[in-house]
């Protein structure tokens, strides 16, 4: 068949993937026999470039997560800014990633293809943290984007930072323990539009309900009177991410994705979550009296973690041992990996001064937001670019599909 022909059709099925539904399981958690011979083709493909593949990923997104856990003036101001605008930046790369499966940098080359896309992100990501500082406070650009704002000008860190959160983990509820379900029947673009506004729902919801904020003296921002401080629910979400992120990306959805009626897998994975969530702040909270900061710390590095292992390193047990072993190799490299990475931020972090922030909050953006991030943008939306030998967001979305489009 003549190439550009070829070309001119991928092009043209590229364009479409927004008119297109979501496939009936998530691709990260359909079992590998619901799969077509397409993608298993695929996955032999990627398994075969294990683990260099996943070292060659670390090379380009580890100097990228420094960059980020620092920002340009410093370690503190990284966390004061470039925080809370990364975190309302992350539905907005679920759903790029996810949703839309690479659309719209899918329609133009690799390169181009990331730079678009992280451009929106981080466009849609200032537009929303924006949303959010009127939420707590008013708008002003000051409290966006100077680590020591003027007073009154309502700074996003750390009265935003829950909603932030919990507008990422709603998001991530959805996209992998909900299926997409209520959004399953339309196309792709109404429905990751449509999942990020039921997220910012949800959020707000428990942010007027469940917040409590003691707003000081002339910041600018308002207080308010609900049970749980900015410290508390940002554990819970840290908590339900971690939760979100063993089960549906380390275990890829393992032991509910067996089941074949969806009604079941969505009702039990909502339930291990939030069971789960409410269980595990109850222990560290409420019987051990683990502080809330520390909580956030240790968890997202369990997340960050989890994220590294089961995402640039993608089937590298898959070809070695019984998929039982697999699971059970992953998490606990998952818990070794994580467990170094907090080791080494917490300590290094105990080395700098904090004013405004603190060494926990450092350590949890530099997981969430730096490597977190990072893992997404290059996994999930540039399709591992610049690395060669892994398949291109057409072959992933036709690998899908039970038939050719």
């Amino acid at each position: 068949m003549d190439t550009s022909k070829v070309q001119s059709r991928r092009g043209a099925f590229t364009r479409r993937i927004w008119f297109q539904k979501l496939p009936d399981q998530p691709t990260i958690t359909t079992p590998l026999l619901r799969h077509s011979e397409a993608f298993l083709n695929a996955e032999r493909a990627r398994l075969a470039a294990q683990p260099g593949l996943g070292f060659a990923g670390l090379l380009v997104v580890v100097p990228l997560a420094a960059l980020l856990a620092f920002g340009p003036d410093g370690a503190e101001s990284a966390v004061l800014i470039l925080s809370p605008l990364m975190t309302f930046a992350l539905p907005v790369l679920s759903m790029v990633a996810f949703w839309w499966e690479d659309w719209p940098g899918s329609t133009l080359r690799p390169g181009w293809s990331a730079l678009v896309d992280t451009l929106l992100i981080a466009a849609a990501g200032v537009a929303l943290a924006a949303v959010g500082q009127m939420t707590v406070g008013h708008s002003d650009v000051s409290g966006l984007f100077d680590p020591t704002p003027e007073i009154g000008s309502a700074p996003l860190y750390p009265a935003a930072m829950p909603l932030g959160l919990a507008v990422f983990t709603a998001m991530l509820q959805l996209t992998l323990v909900c299926e997409g379900w209520p959004f399953k029947r339309l196309p792709r673009l109404v429905a990751g539009f449509a999942a990020l506004a039921l997220s910012w729902g949800l959020a707000l919801l428990v942010q007027y309900t469940a917040y409590g904020f003691r707003a000081p003296a002339g910041s600018g921002l308002i207080g308010q009177d609900g049970t749980f401080s900015h410290e508390d629910l940002s554990a819970v979400f840290a908590l339900r991410g971690a939760w979100q992120v063993w089960f549906f990306i380390v275990w890829r959805g393992w032991p509910l994705n067996k089941l074949g009626r969806r009604w079941l897998r969505i009702t039990l994975g909502n339930l291990l979550v939030f069971a789960g969530t409410a269980f595990s702040f109850a222990l560290l909270d409420g019987l051990f009296g683990v502080a809330a900061r520390t909580i956030l710390a240790t968890v997202t590095r369990f997340s960050a973690a989890g994220l590294l292992v089961a995402m640039f390193f993608e089937g590298a047990f898959r070809s070695r041992m019984s998929a039982a072993w697999e699971r059970a190799t992953t998490l606990f490299v998952s818990v070794v990996v994580g467990a170094g990475l907090f080791g080494g931020l917490i300590t290094y972090a105990g080395t700098l001064t904090w004013t405004t922030s603190s060494a926990e909050g450092w350590v949890s953006h530099v997981c969430v937001n730096a490597l977190g991030s990072g893992v997404l943008l290059h996994v999930g939306v540039s399709r591992r670019w610049p690395l060669k030998g892994t398949t291109t967001p057409v072959q992933r979305s036709a690998a899908q599909n039970r038939s050719s489009p």
